[in-house]
């Protein structure tokens, strides 16, 4: 492994940048809900402080309709490449609050991790990318390449700020390729480099039968229940084999290539213990004739994550509510582009929406699917710095998740993105009990150092 100053600057401050990590986990920057406006500007001024102070410079929170985006830069590196480094300060809510073994905005360390909410996704990994920044600058009073910084406060509802000042400002964001460190290592120990996200869809259906609520003894048999309707299209969505049944849904999905495919197979993945462990439900479903990994990273989903409406208070309530809402997701592939893919959700659930009842499909926010190719120079600088820091080939996969901004990147600056991320499969991101290894944290910093180094060098 390298030995250099920015490198043994690292090391020697470790117990400092875990402070710092720690300071900033405890400021609850909860981006969807309102009340927490306030803590998701104060995480957005801390990080605004440290990229003053290590350095940046041009440092500035950038006003929108939504929580500020930070942004520095350092871009004296004549004849080097600009690459434009991406995070996110804000979180996912932390409930259900009662599974937290140790309170969420309170980072607490046991079993080699790092627990609070926030811990790895993503304030760990921006912190990590931050202190990679301070170590060069100490130990070099100068970075290896240009840099812009670009961190947002609203990656977990949908990023429109970010998205709109990216689309808009593309002079002012001019770079080479970006560094997003949002992802995970495959295995413990691993290194990983991410070349695919799905892509998402995320909406609202409202149904709406009767012009107000219902005596459910006076009215019912007559009146139409707005929940049952909701269920009756939910259930039309896909079919029990997993399969989607929106007609057209499927059209002009890139499939992986079978060298890829064969690569997904030399994984180290135990489907049983991905099962038990990660999943923790007594089996796995989906789609038949696809491996967990194809299903995963390579096909398109439908969920539902909320059904809110009705009577849900203690005791009984015999209400047919006037109307029922029903938040639901798809994830897109490669081939996939999120309109036409609300457009020909919206027309089938319109067309099969029960007697009785209105439908409205709100598409909330959206992101595209990507792939980077794995043969560019920026991908293979990131190969030989993990190899040298973590000792083994760097393996190449996908997620299932989405980052709306790599797909930003690429339409409207040009860039490829290099995913870089230091996550493990079960470290509960977006569940309680969310952790970051201690071990990934430290070896992350030194990882970027190298990576930059390398790109400058």
């Amino acid at each position: 492994m390298s030995s250099s100053s920015a490198v043994a600057f690292a090391r020697q401050n470790h117990p400092r940048f875990l402070d710092e990590l720690k300071a900033l986990l405890r400021i609850p920057s909860v981006s969807t809900d309102p009340e927490h406006k306030d803590d998701c500007r104060k995480a957005a001024e801390v990080l605004l402080a440290e990229l003053k102070r290590i350095g940046m410079e041009n440092a500035r929170l950038i006003e929108g309709e939504g929580h500020p985006l930070v942004y520095a830069d350092w871009l004296h590196a004549a004849g080097k490449p600009t690459v434009l480094i991406y995070g996110h300060y804000d979180v996912q809510p932390p409930d259900p609050l009662d599974e937290w073994l140790s309170p969420p905005f309170e980072p607490t360390e046991r079993n080699g991790n790092i627990y609070a909410r926030g811990a790895v996704d993503d304030k760990g990994q921006v912190v990590a990318q931050v202190k990679a920044l301070e170590s060069l600058m100490a130990a070099n009073g100068k970075l290896p390449l240009n840099v812009r910084v670009l961190f947002e406060g609203e990656e977990e509802v949908g990023g429109e700020t970010i998205e709109k000042y990216v689309a808009s400002k593309a002079a002012d964001l001019k770079a080479d390729f970006a560094l997003v460190s949002d992802t995970e290592l495959f295995a413990p120990g691993l290194p990983t480099l991410c070349v695919g996200l799905r892509g998402m869809i995320y909406t609202e259906l409202e149904v709406r039968g009767a012009k107000t609520d219902l005596h459910s003894g006076m009215y019912g048999g007559a009146a139409p229940n707005p929940f049952v309707s909701i269920c009756q299209i939910i259930a039309k969505l896909k079919d029990e084999q997993g399969h989607i049944l929106i007609p057209g849904f499927y059209d002009g999905i890139i499939p992986p290539s079978p060298e890829e495919l064969a690569a997904w197979k030399s994984l180290p993945f135990d489907e049983e213990e991905y099962r038990k462990t990660e999943v923790g439900s007594k089996q796995l479903v989906g789609e038949s004739g696809y491996s967990v990994l194809e299903r995963t990273w390579a096909r398109p989903t439908v969920e539902v994550h909320g059904i809110p409406g009705g009577f849900i208070g203690a005791g009984a309530k015999t209400v047919i509510p006037a109307k029922a809402t029903a938040k639901i997701s798809m994830r897109l592939v490669p081939g996939m582009t999120p309109q036409k893919a609300f457009d020909l959700y919206k027309s089938y659930v319109e067309k099969i929406a029960p007697v009785g009842v209105d439908v409205e499909v709100r598409l909330i926010h959206a992101g595209d699917a990507c792939l980077i190719p794995v043969n560019n120079r920026y991908i293979q600088a990131a190969v030989r710095a993990l190899h040298e820091v973590w000792g083994k080939d760097t393996v190449f996969i996908r997620s299932g998740g989405s980052i709306p901004i790599v797909g930003d990147f690429d339409r409207n600056l040009g860039l490829p993105s290099v995913m870089m991320g230091f996550g493990l499969p079960d470290d509960n991101i977006h569940a309680p009990n969310e952790k970051f290894h201690l071990k990934n944290f430290e070896l992350g910093i030194v990882s970027l150092i190298r990576f930059l180094e390398e790109v400058g060098s």
